[in-house]
């Protein structure tokens, strides 16, 4: 029997991350005339700190393997990003924009996979994470071809961005991610490795 305090924690890890994100969003479409280093520190942390998080919650394995399916690529490419804005923060606005509108814009089209596969599921709400996946895509988008715009303007697009970024994951992981005691999946997948061996034992 395979505990499933993994999946609790990558659960829980991942809403209070996404909830980070969000109120790191907020922040900076409040207040958008902070300094870019400070800007560049909170968000690099932020990344680094989610895209482990992501890497565990890939490896946790839940019940359908719908939410954190992609999270192996998205979770290293924001620890990558993350590290380098921590090591320039002063230049974050000019090197990472465009980086982490695609980011964002790749993670909007990985949930609207994931939407059609909830779908499959017969998950009822799968239409909340369709409909968050097109928003944060459309803000991703922004960023990559931002326009001439000043530096308090640009910040403002970058945090409603990562909001919006924040209430995808968030709306995904509530919705997609379910804890069952006893997940037949990890059963299945137990069963298929024997029959596997004894069919090579046999050849």
């Amino acid at each position: 029997m395979k505990s499933t305090a993994p999946l609790k924690a990558a659960k829980t890890s991942y809403i209070i991350s996404s909830a980070a994100f969000c109120a790191i969003g907020l922040m900076l479409m409040i207040h958008p005339a902070f300094s870019v280093s400070f800007i560049g520190i909170i968000c690099g942390t932020a990344m680094i700190v989610f895209g482990g998080v992501k890497i565990f919650g890939y490896f946790s394995k839940d019940l359908f393997r719908l939410a954190f399916q992609y999270d192996l690529a998205t979770g290293i490419l924001l620890l990558v990003l993350g590290v380098v804005v921590i090591i320039k923060p002063d230049r974050f606005m000019n090197l990472i924009c465009i980086s982490l509108g695609i980011t964002i814009l790749a993670e909007g089209l990985f949930k609207v996979q994931i939407a059609i596969d909830s779908k499959r599921f017969g998950i009822s709400r799968w239409w909340l994470i369709m409909t968050m996946a097109a928003l944060a895509g459309i803000h991703g988008i922004l960023l990559i071809f931002r326009p001439a715009a000043s530096g308090e303007i640009l910040t403002i697009i970058l945090g409603i961005s990562l909001l919006c970024e924040g209430i995808l994951n968030l709306i995904t992981v509530l919705t997609a991610v379910k804890i069952v005691k006893n997940q037949r999946p990890d059963v299945i997948e137990i069963k298929a490795e024997i029959k596997d061996k004894q069919k090579g034992m046999i050849e």
